[in-house]
C-alpha cells in the first residue's frame, strides 16, 4: 500500500486528490496539511511514501519543506512531488535541486496524477525528457543557475559524464543508446555507475548535478 500526504494551501486541491485517491485500492491518504509547518509535522507523524506538495505556499513555502525533509535522516525514504501551476514555473529548477522527485502541474489530468504517485513510489523520477528539455532550457542556461560543479563529478569516466550529459539533456535512455550506439542495458549501467559515484537519489537529482557541473552543452 502506498501511503499519501497532500500539502496544498487551497482547501479545494486537498479535497480533490482526497476524492481522487478514495478509490484506489493500492493508494491511501494518510494527512493533509495546509502549510509546510503542518506538513513536517504529518510527514513524522506518518512517514508516507509520497509528499504531494504544493511549492508556493504562505509561511513556509513547498522548497523549504522539501529541503527540510531532505536534511532529516529520518525521513529519508519519503519521495516528494512538488505541484506548480505553470509547467515552467520560475522554482522548478530549485525544487529539483532540493531533492523532489519530479513535479506536476494543477489542473492536470487526474490520471496523471495517480501515475506519477505509483512511479514515484516505486523509487523512479517523475521527469519525462520532453520536460526535461523545457526545464533545462529555461533555467538551466543562466549564469546564476551554474552553481559549482558536483565535487564528485571528476570520479565519472568519460562515458558516464557523455551519459549523465545527454540525460540532462532530455533523451531517453533507448534515445542515448541509438546516439552512442551502444545497448540500452549498457546506458542504463552507465546511468546508474554515475548515479551512485555522484549519491544521486534519482535521475531527476542527476539531471541537476549534470547542469551544475557544466556537462550539457
Amino acid at each position: 500500500m502506498i501511503t499519501l500526504l497532500v500539502v496544498d494551501d487551497q482547501a479545494l486541491v486537498r479535497m480533490g486528490v482526497r476524492v481522487l485517491v478514495d478509490g484506489e485500492p493500492d493508494i491511501t491518504l494518510v494527512g493533509e496539511a495546509a502549510d509546510g509547518v503542518e506538513a513536517l509535522a504529518l510527514a513524522r507523524e506518518h512517514r508516507p511514501d509520497v509528499v504531494l506538495m504544493d511549492i508556493r505556499m504562505p509561511g513556509l513555502d513547498g522548497i523549504e519543506t522539501l529541503r527540510m525533509i531532505a536534511a532529516d535522516p529520518t525521513l529519508s525514504g519519503i519521495r516528494v512531488i512538488m505541484l506548480t501551476t505553470f509547467e515552467l514555473d520560475e522554482y522548478v529548477f530549485d525544487s529539483l535541486a532540493a531533492g523532489a522527485s519530479g513535479f506536476l502541474v494543477k489542473g492536470g489530468d487526474m490520471a496523471e496524477l495517480l501515475h506519477a504517485v505509483r512511479v514515484v513510489a516505486a523509487g523512479e523520477s517523475l521527469l519525462s525528457p520532453s520536460v526535461t528539455r523545457r526545464v533545462i532550457g529555461e533555467f538551466a542556461t543562466g549564469p546564476r543557475r551554474r552553481a559549482a560543479p558536483h565535487p564528485q563529478i571528476r570520479s565519472l569516466t568519460t562515458r558516464e559524464a557523455e551519459v549523465a550529459g545527454l540525460v540532462a539533456e532530455g533523451l531517453s535512455n533507448d534515445e542515448i543508446a541509438d546516439r552512442l550506439f551502444l545497448s540500452p542495458a549498457t546506458v542504463r549501467t552507465h546511468v546508474s555507475r554515475a548515479m551512485v559515484k555522484l549519491q544521486a537519489r534519482d535521475r531527476a537529482q542527476l539531471v541537476v548535478f549534470a547542469v551544475q557541473s557544466g556537462l550539457t552543452e
